[in-house]
């Protein structure tokens, strides 16, 4: 039977596959899981529920919140927030769990639901299965009756608290700079603005509109364009762009050029551990991010530990290590000493106070690393693991790892979600890795599909 969490919480097609009844369901089943924290009114235990701009973002908060409250516990409604604000609140609030309503970058049709432990980490797998399987036996957990309800409870928080903590991670003002933002029309819509603006920078400030109708539409981390163009128009010193929930940043220095995960965490990777702040010397990455990244990194003198790619993995790997760096290619950037998940304005707030503390534009900054260039192909299998038992894949695989030899990497995996087998390579050249990867998706066809 498929998992109903997948790597970042319950999504689909809102109305659809995420339903007001399903969403009653999970709220119901993680209150019985989650729900044991006294922190709230007279003690009482509460939840705390955020979400980005989607028309369909209403009504699963009413859902989940009726779930809750059904559960016998209270929940405080923060309102329209990034994911990584609900992730501080809740363990500044002391809140037994925190709830994001967010499909990130998807577009509007979609939402999801994810939850956050007491201590704003992302539950691990075993927690979601928990709550999972309490779905199936809700008839165990009690229903309480009278004033044992929960309630709809106002802890004096909100998005303004989350303001003010990312205020207070930076050591300088940006008084002068001209920074663009591109919102994506999602939960960032007046935080990202109220941010900057309060650290004296001027803010051309676009997809800054609270209607989810356009959430992510031509616009947000994964349209970077829209931004660059912004730049250029407006002759800002850097522009940022952010995805639904504002857990991912891509950034765009003072040309245009963009400026991904991996060089945000380089630029301050290397700045870190110039001032000794990088602990263990090391950033936690997945294995896609770009070769560049490795050889740079290394040249640094900045170890790398490698994990599967999600943003979870990432967190597990830090935490296990206790490193305070970490992130992906996509622009999930962890800082761990600050916030317990990736967070885009943060990530933002920390490359302009490298750029302020060196002087340098980020266009400068950004040159730590050179991209190689990348060719991905999927193919589509009938069984996505066979290829790890297949001696001819494996003979093609390896003869395309020792045709690019040192200046390169082949990576073949397959996908988390679907029936299909990756094929990326990266090297000096697109043409001579394009033609290695067309000589391994020859034989996986061939042999799987």
């Amino acid at each position: 039977m498929r998992r109903l969490f997948g790597t970042d919480g319950v999504r689909g097609v809102a109305n659809r596959d995420l339903t007001a009844e399903l969403a009653y369901r999970l709220g119901f089943a993680a209150a019985c899981v989650l729900g044991q924290r006294p922190g709230g009114a007279g003690g009482r235990s509460f939840f705390l529920i955020g979400k980005d701009t989607r028309t369909s973002g209403d009504m699963l908060e009413a859902a989940l919140t009726a779930g809750i409250m059904a559960a016998g516990v209270d929940v405080h409604l923060v309102g329209i927030i990034p994911t990584p604000g609900v992730a501080y609140l809740t363990r500044m609030s002391h809140a037994a769990a925190g709830v994001m309503i967010s499909a990130s970058h998807n577009p509007v049709e979609d939402n999801g639901i994810k939850f956050f432990g007491g201590d704003g980490f992302k539950l691990i797998d075993a927690m979601e299965d928990e709550i999972e399987a309490m779905m199936d036996r809700a008839k165990e957990c009690e229903r309480p009756v009278g004033t044992g309800v929960g309630r709809r409870t106002d802890h004096g928080l909100d998005a303004s608290d989350y303001v003010d903590f990312l205020v207070g991670t930076v050591k300088h003002r940006f008084d002068g700079l001209n920074v663009a933002i591109d919102a994506a029309n999602g939960a960032a819509y007046d935080v990202a603005k109220a941010v900057f603006t309060s650290l004296g920078a001027t803010v051309f400030a676009f997809a800054d509109r609270a209607d989810g109708e356009f959430i992510n539409v031509n616009c947000g981390s994964t349209y970077p364009d829209f931004i660059a163009q912004k730049v250029r128009e407006t002759g800002a010193d850097v522009g940022f762009a952010f995805d639904g929930d504002a857990d991912r940043l891509i950034a765009v220095d003072e040309r245009g050029d963009t400026v991904d995960g991996d060089r945000a965490m380089l630029i301050c990777g290397r700045h870190m551990l110039a001032q000794g702040e990088l602990r263990g010397h090391t950033i936690v990455t997945t294995v896609m991010s770009n070769y560049g990244f490795v050889k740079a990194a290394r040249d640094l003198g900045i170890e790398l530990v490698r994990t599967a790619v999600g943003d979870r993995y990432v967190m597990e790997a830090m935490r296990e290590g206790g490193f305070i760096l970490g992130g992906e290619q996509s622009g999930h950037v962890i800082f761990l000493n600050y916030n317990t998940t990736g967070d885009g304005i943060l990530t933002a707030l920390q490359l302009l106070g490298v750029m302020v503390e060196t002087k340098r534009p980020l266009s400068e900054l950004a040159a730590v690393m050179r991209s190689y260039p990348q060719v991905l192909v999927n193919v589509r299998v009938k069984d996505k693991t066979a290829w790890r038992s297949n001696e001819a894949i494996a003979e093609a695989i390896r003869l395309a790892e020792e045709a690019i030899g040192g200046d390169g990497r082949i990576l073949v995996r397959e996908s988390g979600t679907e029936p299909i087998v990756r094929v990326m390579a990266e090297g000096s050249t697109e043409a001579a890795v394009r033609g290695l990867v067309d000589a391994i998706v020859e034989v996986v066809e061939r042999e799987l599909g």
